[in-house]
This record gives C-alpha cells, structure tokens and sequence, in this order.
C-alpha cells in the first residue's frame, strides 16, 4: 500500500510525521511506502540569490525521510512547485497512491469562512481516500490529538453508494481498530435516504461484518442536521477518526461551501478520513 504524505514543513506537520504512534498505526493498516512530498507554492519566490528555497525544503524532508525509514517504511521524496491541492493530487496519481495523509490544526470559526487551505481544497478534489490528521491549535510545539489514528473509528452514512465506498475501507483500517461506532443521521430535509427501510436493521447488518472482524461495535441513530450529528456522536464516542464518504461534486459546487463532509473536515477535532467516489473520465 503506497501512501502520499504531504507537509509544508510547519511544527504541525512534524508533529504528526515524526510521531512513532501514528507512524505505527499507518504500518499496521498496510503502508509500505512513502512518498513525502512538499510544494513551494507558484507566488512564493526565492528572493535573494543564494536563497536555495528548494534545497532548504529538501533536507527538511531527507530529516523525515530518515525518520519514517526507522520505522520501516520505503520513502522518496518530492519538492515541487505549483498549486499546493493540484500538485499533490497530481503525484498522488503519477505513484498510484492508495492513500493521501495532510496534517491540519483546524481553523477559527471565522477562518472556516475562507476558502484556500490545502485540507479544505483536497477534501473538494482528492482522487484517492483523504487521511487529515489532526493537530492542536495554539501551541508552539503541537502534538497530533489522537495519535492512535484507527482505534475507534466513527463511520457515517446515509446508504448512498459513496459511504458503502467508505465502508469497504474497513477492509485495511480493521487491522488498526478495536472499536466502531455506526452512524446515520435522518436529516429532516431529506426523508428518502434509506429507501423506506429501518436505519437500525441496515446498520445491523453493518454491524454484523464488523463485529465478525472483533471489531467492538454500537449503532447510533440521530435526527438533525448531519455534519452538527456526526460531530456530536463522535464526541460521544471519543472517535478517534471519523470515517465518511464524499459525495460528487461539479466544478463549480466545488467553489462553495457547505457539504457534510467538507464541514467535517472544517470542524472535527478529529482525525478525518475521507473516501471519494470513483474518478469518471
């Protein structure tokens, strides 16, 4: 399993690199190799000569590189330029990633207003399943929240094809998990989500193939308004990661706000894994 892991070099983004835990919980779920990959935004210049922007970023990553090949892993390495979202999709495509991994701290309830950052971009447009691990907020040296990426993992879904997608990557993130809460929120506005069948028997069956993989399981049904629901149940279940599907979305849907899984991404407190639905050409 190849997974790209994109930083900008900040504490946040050590942090969660060289945390031993979360390099663990990624070996446990199959990763083998690593692709570390930086990107100097297009607007940003080397300014003086002799600056070396390029050289600097690429013995900051030969550091991590050294870390992750301690425990294990197969790494290379990318310093490139360009638009940071377009970039990493791009290379996540060129290395047959199964797996894009950026770290976030989250953002202010008035910075969750604006449009830009890497997570929020890639949440629109990632072609492979999204890993965004979270950091503390506010701190000179951040730590990641819950280091233990896997171990109780929050699923939401609402019966669509995108979150039985999602469901099927329990397939690898079983091996790091001991326990799964199972979600669906009915949201007032949308009454024809399950097609007439009762919620609880089809989480059942859910519940079944996950307790089958001695995976501890609880159903939860909500009413209300589903990013606010999701958040509150994985609250309630000290989630360590949410786990949802993406649902497609035009060019121009793209430039607004508002899905469900893009207000998770925005809001959670947690680590966020984000499946997408299959690329058309």
């Amino acid at each position: 399993m190849r997974a790209l892991y994109a930083t900008d070099l900040s504490a946040a983004s050590e942090a969660a690199i060289q945390n031993q835990t979360c390099l663990e919980c990624l070996a446990r779920i199959g990763v083998e190799t690593v692709h570390l990959v930086t990107v100097v935004p297009s607007n940003v210049h080397a300014g003086m000569p002799g600056m070396d922007l390029e050289g600097r970023r690429q013995r900051a990553l030969d550091q991590y590189q050294s870390v992750m090949e301690d425990t294990g892993f197969e790494v290379e390495t990318h310093v490139v330029r360009g638009t940071p979202h377009r970039r990493i999709n791009g290379i996540a495509e060129t290395v047959g990633a199964d797996l894009t991994i950026v770290g976030s701290r989250g953002k202010s309830p008035l910075e969750n207003r604006v449009i830009g950052s890497t997570a929020r971009n890639l949440a629109r447009t990632t072609v492979v399943p999204l890993l965004v691990t979270r950091i503390e907020r506010g701190a000179d040296e951040p730590e990641v929240r819950r280091e233990h990426l896997f171990r109780r993992i929050l699923y939401a879904t609402d019966f669509s094809e995108n979150a039985e997608r999602a469901f099927d990557a329990f397939s690898t993130l079983r091996h790091g998990a001991d326990a799964a809460t199972l979600v669906h929120v009915e949201s007032p506005t949308d009454t024809d989500a399950t097609g007439g069948e009762d919620p609880t028997a089809q989480l059942s069956d859910l519940e079944e193939r996950l307790e089958g993989w001695d995976i501890e399981t609880r159903i939860d049904v909500r009413r209300g308004d589903p990013a606010d629901e999701i958040l509150a149940a994985a609250d309630e279940a000290d989630a360590t990661t949410i786990l949802l599907g993406s649902r497609g979305q035009s060019r121009l849907r793209r430039l607004l706000l508002g899905s469900v899984s893009e207000s998770i991404i925005a809001n959670a407190e947690r680590n966020v894994y984000l499946v997408p639905p299959p690329r058309t050409t």
